[in-house]
C-alpha cells in the first residue's frame, strides 16, 4: 500500500447525514487524481452517530475517526487534526459538503509543484463564490474580511477550507481564539509569503443545521484582536 502524503482533516459533530457523501468524494477525487490520501474524522462525540458512520466507512475507504470526549467546538477539533496528522501535508475542510472536495487536487499541485506552502480555498477570486447566499449573509462576510485586511493580504480569509506543507509548523504556537485556524496560520505560519488562494464556489450546507452563530463570531472578534497585537509586536522587533 502506497504511503499516503496527504491529510483531509474533518472536524464534525451532528454530521451524520453528510459524513458518508463527504468521505466518498473526498476518497474518489483523490484516488482518481493518483494521490494517495487519507481522511481523518475528527468528531466531538455527535450523538447522532457520526463517528461510528464514519468508522464503518473505513472498511472500504482510508479513513481514520478520532472521538473527542469534550466538546469544545470546531477550532480544538481542527488543532487536533492538525497535530494527528501523519503526512507531509496536511488540508482540513467542512464536514457539511459546503466545500468542494474536488478542489483538492488543484489544491494539492500548487503545493507539489513548489508555488505554495499554504493554499486557501478561496470565495474571492476569480472562479470562486458563494450559492444561495442571502444579502445579509454575504454582508457579514465582507465586514469579517474588512476587519481581518490588516493581518494578510488574502482575500478569503476567513475561509475554513486551506491545505497547507506541514513545515509551516515549525517554530510556531498556534493559539486560535475561535474556529479560523486557516487565519492563524496566514499570520503565524512559516510560509515565507507562499500563499495562494485556490477558488472554490461555496455551497449551503447539504443536511443538518449550521454551526455558527453569536459565540464564534465573538471568538472571531477576540481572535482579530490576539493576532493584531501579535503582528504588531512582530513588527516593532523587526523595526
Amino acid at each position: 500500500m502506497t504511503k499516503p502524503e496527504l491529510t483531509v482533516s474533518i472536524p464534525t459533530y451532528n454530521e451524520a447525514k453528510n459524513v458518508e457523501l463527504m468521505i466518498i468524494r473526498v476518497c474518489d477525487t483523490l484516488r482518481q487524481a493518483g494521490i494517495a490520501g487519507q481522511v481523518l474524522i475528527i468528531d466531538d462525540s455527535s450523538p447522532d452517530g457520526t463517528a461510528q458512520l464514519a468508522t464503518k466507512m473505513a472498511d472500504k475507504y482510508p479513513v481514520k475517526v478520532y472521538i473527542r470526549t469534550v466538546k469544545e467546538g470546531p477550532g480544538p477539533a481542527i488543532l487536533d487534526g492538525i497535530r494527528l496528522s501523519d503526512t507531509p501535508i496536511t488540508c482540513t475542510m467542512d464536514g457539511d459538503l459546503s466545500h468542494p472536495p474536488e478542489a483538492l487536487p488543484g489544491m494539492y499541485k500548487l503545493i507539489k509543484e513548489g508555488q505554495a506552502l499554504l493554499v486557501i480555498g478561496s470565495r474571492h477570486i476569480s472562479g470562486g463564490g458563494t450559492s444561495d447566499w442571502i444579502w445579509y449573509r454575504k454582508f457579514f462576510s465582507w465586514g469579517a474580511r474588512m476587519l481581518g485586511r490588516f493581518l494578510t493580504p488574502v482575500n478569503d480569509l476567513t475561509s475554513g477550507f486551506f491545505m497547507f506543507d506541514k513545515q509551516i509548523l515549525e517554530g510556531v504556537k498556534l493559539s486560535p481564539v475561535g474556529c479560523k485556524v486557516g487565519l492563524e496560520l496566514m499570520v503565524k505560519g512559516n510560509h515565507h509569503g507562499k500563499v495562494v488562494e485556490y477558488p472554490i464556489v461555496f455551497t449551503e450546507r447539504a443536511a443538518g443545521e449550521s454551526k455558527m452563530g453569536w459565540l464564534e463570531t465573538e471568538r472571531y472578534l477576540r481572535h482579530l484582536l490576539a493576532l493584531s497585537l501579535y503582528k504588531l509586536k512582530r513588527l516593532a522587533r523587526l523595526s
